[in-house]
């Protein structure tokens, strides 16, 4: 090593050791009842009462510390850490955690997904909503999942809400646990910013939308109305249904206006993430973007 990278080797080093000096960490090895907890997680194989996901590495770790994520276990693997970053990150989540743990590099990397792993992970929290405390803004767009039964297509989706700027997502019959890894690595962090509120049937949230002037749009291959000829405007709910059932027949039961997505091609239908970002970006435009791309135009011309 040059003079420059064994300042820095040793400097890391430093701040590493500051950090494990400073907070009560715990070495614990594969057999600990953490470890195996976390397994469970990852694997999706355990019960999860108090819904907890498995964040991994320095970009997701930011994200639980700028939402300010509940922090139930801080696991650290000291002989990963290879930056200042790292180090200053687990210093603050260490501060905040309830427990907190090192693990070797062989007990980590069968852990980690991660080719190089940043040496940083966390049992955290998912964030809950109270839907009762719930005030949507004038012109809101609302995105209901009903029945999704894949746990990347949610995530994908929560991760284009946060992208479109949605209001919320509402979940009617769910079939997916909210903290499958594969939902968690989805949605790219988009699980902790945006509010999602879990319904338990179709008519409670029928009955909420109803109660705060939703127009409930149910996306339909049928729809005599292609999305684009549709002026939205007002509070929209735009309903995604199941990847093998479609919507649920409840949907048809009261007030709605179908929408469709034409279809130029051989296939007759878009993956319900596709779908779904295509609607939700055009109703998320025309009541977010349009009136103030509009105004500023008007002001445009009259100078």
């Amino acid at each position: 090593l040059d003079l420059f990278a064994k300042f820095c080797y040793y400097n890391r080093m430093e701040t590493i050791e500051q950090v494990l000096g400073s907070h009560n960490f715990l070495a614990i090895g594969e057999q600990n009842p953490k470890i195996k907890q976390i397994k469970g997680i990852l694997s999706n194989s355990k019960p999860n009462p108090h819904k907890l996901f498995v964040a991994e590495g320095i970009w997701l770790l930011k994200m639980c510390e700028q939402f300010k994520t509940p922090v139930d276990s801080l696991i650290l693997c000291p002989e990963h850490i290879r930056t200042s970053e790292a180090a200053a990150l687990a210093e603050k989540i260490a501060a905040r955690a309830e427990n907190l743990y090192t693990v070797s590099a062989k007990t980590y990397e069968k852990l980690s997904e991660r080719d190089r792993p940043d040496g940083l992970m966390a049992l955290a929290a998912l964030p809950s909503y109270d839907i009762n405390a719930f005030s949507p803004p004038d012109k809101a767009v609302i995105l209901v999942l009903d029945g999704i039964e894949i746990p990347g297509n949610v995530g994908t989706m929560l991760r284009m809400a946060d992208g479109a700027g949605l209001d919320g997502v509402f979940m009617c019959n769910r079939k997916v646990r909210m903290t499958h890894p594969k939902l968690i690595k989805g949605s790219q962090g988009a699980i902790l910013s945006v509010p999602v509120f879990e319904f338990e049937s179709v008519g409670k949230c029928r009955e909420w939308l109803k109660k705060h002037g939703f127009t409930v749009y149910l996306a339909d291959t049928r729809a005599d109305k292609y999305y684009f000829d549709e002026p939205f405007g007002k509070n929209c709910a735009l309903v995604m249904g199941s990847e093998r059932y479609g919507i649920t027949r409840e949907w048809y039961d009261g007030e709605y206006e179908m929408i469709a997505i034409p279809m130029l091609g051989k296939c007759d239908s878009l993956n319900v993430g596709v779908a779904a970002t295509v609607l939700c970006y055009e109703a998320s435009v025309k009541n977010k973007i349009s009136t103030h791309v509009s105004r500023r135009t008007d002001a445009c011309e009259t100078s």
